[in-house]
C-alpha cells in the first residue's frame, strides 16, 4: 500500500493533462493556399537564362493544334522535374527581360525577343503561332486549363515560329496579361524588343 497514493496521484495528474485541451492553436488560414500545379502545366520567369514556357507536347506541332487537354507541356531552361523538357541554351537568339508596373499598379515580369525556332523540335517552323495563357480558354480556366506562372496570378505567352518570335508575361493583375488579342501577335500583346527576328 505504500505505492498506492503516489501512483494514484500520478494517474490523476496524467488524466488531467490529457483531459484538458492543449493550448490555443489557431486554425490554419487556407485562403492563400493554392493547389500544387503540375510541373508540366506551369511557366516561370526568373531571368533570361532561367525560365519555363508551355510548348506543344508532340514534335513539330502547330500551337493551335496543341490546344487540347494533354496537347501541351512545359519546357524549361533549367528543369526542376524530370517530366519537363529542356530548352537548348541558344533557344533565344535575342531576349529582353523587363519588370514593370501595370495599369492598376501591380507588378509584372516579361521576356520578349527572337528565338531560334529550329532548336526546339516541338515547334513547326512554318506555324503562324498561337497563345497559351492562364485566364483564356474554355470557361476562362486557361489554355492549358489550370496552368499557372510561378509567383504570379496570371500569364500570357505567344510563340510565333514562322516569325522566329516569342513572348511571355507573368502578371499579378490579369488586366496586364490580355488574352483577347492572340491573333495580333507579340508586339501588340506584350510590347517589347523584337527587331531582327526574321
Amino acid at each position: 500500500m505504500l505505492f498506492t497514493t503516489p501512483f494514484v496521484a500520478l494517474l490523476a495528474f496524467a488524466g488531467s493533462a490529457f483531459a484538458s485541451p492543449l493550448g490555443e492553436v489557431p486554425e490554419a488560414d487556407v485562403r492563400h493556399l493554392e493547389a500544387r500545379v503540375s510541373p508540366t502545366n506551369m511557366v516561370q520567369i526568373t531571368s533570361t537564362t532561367d525560365y519555363c514556357m508551355i510548348v506543344p507536347k508532340n514534335k513539330h506541332t502547330n500551337i493551335g493544334d496543341s490546344e487540347h487537354p494533354g496537347g501541351e507541356t512545359t519546357y524549361c531552361s533549367k528543369p526542376t522535374d524530370p517530366s519537363q523538357g529542356t530548352f537548348a541554351p541558344n533557344f533565344w537568339k535575342k531576349v529582353t527581360l523587363k519588370r514593370g508596373t501595370g495599369k492598376n499598379g501591380h507588378p509584372y515580369i516579361q521576356l520578349t525577343g527572337c528565338m531560334n525556332t529550329k532548336t526546339n523540335d516541338r515547334l513547326n517552323p512554318n506555324d503562324g503561332g498561337g497563345q497559351y495563357d492562364s485566364n483564356g480558354g474554355s470557361g476562362g480556366k486557361g489554355n492549358p486549363a489550370g496552368s499557372k506562372c510561378t509567383g504570379y496570378a496570371s500569364y500570357v505567352e505567344i510563340i510565333e515560329p514562322d516569325a522566329n518570335r516569342a513572348c511571355i508575361r507573368c502578371c499579378q493583375d490579369k488586366a496586364d496579361c490580355p488574352t483577347n488579342k492572340d491573333t495580333q501577335g507579340c508586339p501588340v500583346v506584350i510590347p517589347g524588343s523584337y527587331s531582327g527576328c526574321n
